[in-house]
């Protein structure tokens, strides 16, 4: 079986570590099967949001670097599914394996749907209910094209029965987001807590690139007051995501920041999760780091008015808290950092760190019957 992996941004390259590392350790002890041809597709293109995550995670260097870069989401999108569509008419692939809800995950599942070429789709079935997110619009689709879908959570499935998803294609194998935490802890250091001279579970950790919270002026400003003012209390480190970057920089504010908040460039994925770990709360906007909260037991607020893992607010780990206003999001991440109260860890929620195996398990049977 050939496998062609679409992977463009950094929660993609850590999803596909996992499945990567499967494959390479199954072929290894079989003369024939599988194999995997990587693509990347350069939506994340700076070295720290990019090349540290296939030398730290050790995924293979892609079989091709599409170059892709920057650009509004229709020139980025077309540019990725002309090039994607080369390389899957060259390499002539059993599946086309696509993960999450980015511009790649959407121009993936469109050039090997035009070629009739089966898609999995790692991460199906989660939904905002937020059509004006671009990510809502990539899910959206590539669930509605896909072959088989690999569901993280009940709620997922749910919602892929509910928009009349064929019951055969819909599968629970639980999230690879934890199979790759629990594989990354046992990696993790402590040097970077040691060279910023960070207390374990002394500082807040937070993370903001998302464009409804970078592109609106009145939401960047509230985060950010909020933000200044809980660095009173506790330091603020704030790994700074290139968009972000850029928006901040545009407005002058940067250097004003940095007097008050630990800004860094971006980090690797273990220094990430050893930040994570230590942390003592977590504030952010991204999907990826509200489930790394919860995969190391660190509480979270999300500055977004929704969320598509809706069962972490249920068992407590996560509060939603838009970011309308600066005191709110400060009432609201005192509120956690006070709170006392019992947040509930099924052991099998997101699969219980077997995900990767399962999924690789139902494509190969699915392969053979076709």
């Amino acid at each position: 079986m050939r496998i062609v992996t679409i992977v463009g941004a950094r929660p993609q390259f850590v999803k596909a570590a996992v499945l990567s590392r499967l494959i390479r350790e199954q072929k290894a002890h079989e003369r024939d099967g599988i194999e995997e041809i990587l693509v990347h597709t350069g939506q994340h293109y700076d070295a720290n949001m990019s090349e540290v995550f296939f030398a730290e995670l050790e995924i293979p260097a892609p079989g091709h670097h599409l170059g892709i870069g920057s650009g509004s989401h229709g020139q980025q999108t077309g540019r990725m599914l002309e090039s994607i569509e080369k390389v899957l008419m060259e390499t002539k692939p059993d599946v086309t394996l696509v993960y999450g809800d980015t511009n790649s995950t959407l121009a993936g599942a469109l050039a090997a749907a035009k070629l009739h070429i089966p898609i999995a789709h790692v991460e199906a079935g989660l939904r905002s209910f937020n059509r004006r997110m671009p990510e809502e619009i990539n899910r959206v689709v590539t669930d509605h094209l896909s072959t088989w879908l690999f569901a993280p959570t009940e709620a997922a499935v749910s919602n892929l029965r509910r928009e009349g998803r064929p019951e055969e294609t819909i599968h629970l194998v639980g999230d690879v987001m934890f199979d790759a935490a629990l594989h990354a802890a046992q990696l993790a250091s402590g040097q970077i807590l040691e060279k910023l001279q960070l207390p374990s579970r002394g500082y807040i950790l937070a993370t903001i690139h998302r464009a409804e919270n970078t592109d609106d002026r009145a939401r960047l400003c509230n985060i950010l007051e909020a933000f200044q003012i809980l660095s009173k209390s506790l330091p603020v480190v704030l790994p700074l995501h290139p968009r972000t970057r850029s928006v901040l920089r545009t407005e002058k504010t940067l250097e004003r920041l940095a007097a008050d908040l630990r800004i860094l460039e971006p980090v690797g994925f273990l220094d990430m999760v050893a930040l994570e770990q230590a942390a003592r709360l977590i504030v952010t906007d991204s999907g990826g780091v509200q489930k790394e909260a919860f995969f190391h037991r660190v509480p979270c607020v999300t500055l977004r008015e929704e969320t598509e893992w809706v069962e972490l607010v249920e068992l407590g780990w996560n509060r939603l808290m838009p970011p309308a206003d600066a005191r709110a999001i400060v009432a609201a991440v005192n509120a956690e950092l006070e709170s006392n109260r019992v947040r509930s860890t099924p052991s099998e929620l997101y699969g219980g760190g077997k995900a990767g195996q399962r999924i690789l398990d139902m494509l190969q049977q699915k392969q053979a019957s076709r």
